[in-house]
């Protein structure tokens, strides 16, 4: 059963050694990146699974999983926590695969905000991952009694200014406020129906995993609610970058 969630975005200048001299610019995104995982941490998970895209297939990431930033020229290499509470030994789990960018991303904000709520997997998923693929995944994560929670990782449209790494697209900025909205109200239905189409041609690479965390979500109908709270929306490179935290 999922009982909370985190949605940071997947920016590796999140990272300070590879923002480098830039790294105090998005202080107030980490402070709220560190937010969103102490909210799910006080929801007493029994575990959390990250969801990131750059995958070229779902692929499931074992505690421990490795992750590195050379290909941002930085020889950092970033791991999923091995255990949770009460000590443990890393799994590999299911494949020895290295975590993609975004993942890698997360295993830092673990890392950041001192992780130790509960053990940590992660499932990779390509960037076209259809939409009812995503759903159905994200069931399959919520299933079971466990209490699992969920940090989820996607950046928005990277269109949003002239100097945006896909130059200026006025669907951008709308694209995003709408994201915002269902992330701040924790509305699934909403985010089961975003425009795949419109989300590629903006270059939000967080909308197969958005609609993960849609899936998990919407397994919850019979139960409670969650309630959603938005604690960042800026574009400060003409990236969207969202936080939220569900609980």
């Amino acid at each position: 059963m999922l009982v909370a969630a985190a949605v940071c975005p997947a920016p590796p200048l999140l990272v300070p050694a590879v923002a480098a001299g830039a790294a105090a610019e998005l202080d107030a995104l980490r402070g709220d990146c560190r937010r969103a995982l102490a909210a799910v941490a006080a929801a007493g998970p029994d575990r959390l699974v990250v969801v990131g895209a750059g995958a070229a297939a779902v692929t499931h990431h074992g505690r421990g999983a490795a992750g590195s930033f050379r290909g941002f020229g930085i020889p950092l290499t970033v791991r999923l926590p091995a255990a949770g509470p009460g000590g443990g030994t890393a799994d590999a789990g299911p494949t020895a695969e290295p975590l993609p960018a975004p993942s890698a991303v997360a295993a830092w904000l673990l890392a950041d905000a001192g992780w130790d709520a509960a053990p940590v997997t992660a499932v990779s998923v390509p960037d076209d991952l259809p939409a009812a693929s995503c759903l159905e995944l994200g069931r399959e994560l919520a299933a079971g009694s466990a209490r699992t929670a969920l940090l989820v990782v996607g950046s928005g449209s990277h269109c949003r200014t002239l100097k945006a790494p896909g130059y200026l697209d006025e669907r951008g900025e709308p694209f995003d406020d709408s994201v915002a909205r269902s992330l701040a109200a924790a509305d699934h239905e909403a985010l089961a129906a975003l425009d795949r189409e419109l989300a590629a041609a903006v270059g939000a690479d967080g909308a197969a995993p958005w609609q993960v965390l849609a899936g998990a979500a919407g397994r919850r109908e019979s139960t409670a609610p969650l309630g959603g709270a938005l604690l960042h929306h800026t574009a400060p490179y003409g990236v969207g970058y969202l936080v939220a935290a569900w609980s």
